[in-house]
């Protein structure tokens, strides 16, 4: 499901917003990894999964949208796995944990909706990679929020930066804190930049 899903998301987004991957090429190809993406709605979360194809992404997603049988069920057959924002507990952590463990890309969008989540879910993006250890590859959106925003043919764009290691220079390993204080400064800096790209357009 999630390869017909996501091909034919790409087709949707490349039509009506003629969706481009910026820098694309940063992203790890021997490793598991994080990528922490900026959100300001849905489509940013489709984005990111047609940006990153062929890769597929196991996604962090609030619990409530598993409340539904059906809704619970497509979001699982997409590789989406729920998560207690309000109250959470060790599976919240033990499951992003053991996917990249195995090698797979968890995508995690830190940047709530919600300006109090934006805090503690960049703390956790940076826990998770932490206790995985695996490096963190920040990335920032730009483009419609909703069907609306893109029927009227506004532009999408996903761009990535390097990836963050969890090793200093001197070979020691950063603390979530230092992780996290890092990931927000290079998300800020992607936002900029494509704010600035989409000032030229």
């Amino acid at each position: 499901m999630y390869t017909f899903t996501s091909n034919f998301a790409n087709i949707v987004l490349k039509i009506f917003g003629r969706s481009v991957a910026i820098h694309k090429d940063k992203l790890p190809k021997d490793t598991g990894y994080v990528v922490a993406c900026s959100h300001i709605g849905w489509v940013d979360v489709v984005a990111l999964g047609t940006a990153m194809l062929p890769n597929q992404i196991h996604f962090m997603a609030k619990k409530e949208l598993f409340a539904k049988p059906n809704a619970g069920k497509f979001l699982t057959s997409i590789n989406a796995f729920p998560v207690d924002r309000e109250n959470p507990g060790p599976s919240s952590i033990k499951t992003p944990v053991k996917l990249l463990k195995e090698k797979k890309i968890v995508g995690i969008f830190p940047s709530g909706t919600r300006t109090s989540e934006d805090v503690p879910l960049k703390r956790g993006a940076a826990t998770i990679a932490n206790l995985a250890k695996v490096p963190i590859v920040p990335a920032a959106f730009s483009g419609p929020t909703d069907v609306k925003g893109l029927l009227k043919g506004k532009k999408i764009r996903v761009i990535f930066g390097d990836p963050i290691s969890l090793q200093k220079e001197d070979g020691t390993r950063k603390d979530v804190a230092e992780l996290t204080q890092e990931m927000t400064a290079a998300m800020a800096s992607l936002q900029k930049r494509l704010d600035e790209f989409g000032q030229k357009q």
